[in-house]
């Protein structure tokens, strides 16, 4: 069946997340249900470059999809558009993907931001975008001992304890923290990440910029392997997927 790849942006709050699960609605299930149409009926099937969990949103989602009609690009991406409405999920562009090309096996990088409103008064237009924390954060500290987690290590410290990855050691290529305004945000990328790693990182680097804890804690806490001695795991609402990496990228249109 003819293969393409979607770039997709989604907001997750009225999600389960992207996975398919029965009795609740995921971004998969809409995208798949939209393709009914152009697949005879029958929900097409695909596989995205990242699981995002309820309320964790996406700017660059990349996504395959197989249909059996073959189409224009473009086309494809009106077609779902179209039958996507009224879920906030949306097709950005569309290719045909590249031979042998997975969205998960073939990615080389994926990259995340998560948002925190730093000020006293609650959020209003971005209520359930961000992550609202009333104290100061010290926004430098944050970035400080956040530069200990770089590099290749066993980021059990950091994993759900529902995690199904094999090995929990993990290339941690950035993690960038700074103030804008009224917001922190945290920029972190990687080839790949453990399940809960960007929240978990993120809540206890929150503790660093509080005051609470030093700038040496995070990188004690990686080595310890201790999930249970680390910070909370920061709400998923602040946290956005912003792009998947690939070596032989797909001719977007």
């Amino acid at each position: 069946m003819p293969r393409y790849a979607l770039l997709v942006e989604y907001d997750g709050a009225p999600f389960v997340g992207w996975q398919r699960q029965a009795g609740s609605l995921s971004v998969q299930q809409v995208l798949e249900d939209a393709a009914a149409p152009l697949n005879g009926g029958q929900p097409a099937a695909t596989q995205a470059s990242g699981r995002t969990d309820a309320g964790v949103h996406a700017e660059g989602q990349v996504v395959q999809i197989e249909i059996a009609t073959e189409l224009e690009p473009l086309r494809l991406r009106e077609a779902l558009n179209y039958h996507t409405r009224p879920h906030p999920v949306s097709v950005l562009a569309a290719a045909r993907a590249p031979e042998g090309w997975s969205a998960r096996f073939s990615c080389i990088g994926r990259g995340y931001r998560y948002r925190i409103l730093n000020r006293r008064a609650r959020p209003a237009l971005e209520a359930g975008r961000v992550w609202h924390v009333q104290q100061p954060l010290d926004a430098a500290a944050m970035h400080a001992a956040a530069q200990g987690l770089l590099g290749q290590h066993d980021f059990s410290a950091f994993r759900a304890a529902a995690c199904q990855a094999k090995s929990a050691l993990r290339t941690l290529d950035r993690l960038d923290i700074a103030r804008q305004g009224d917001e922190v945000v945290v920029h972190t990328a990687a080839r790949s990440f453990l399940h809960h790693q960007v929240r978990n990182m993120v809540g206890t680097l929150v503790q660093v910029g509080l005051g609470r804890r030093p700038a040496t804690w995070p990188r004690q806490l990686l080595d310890g392997r201790d999930r249970t001695l680390a910070g909370q795991n920061a709400p998923p609402e602040g946290l956005t997927f912003l792009f998947a990496r690939y070596e032989t990228p797909p001719d977007w249109c």
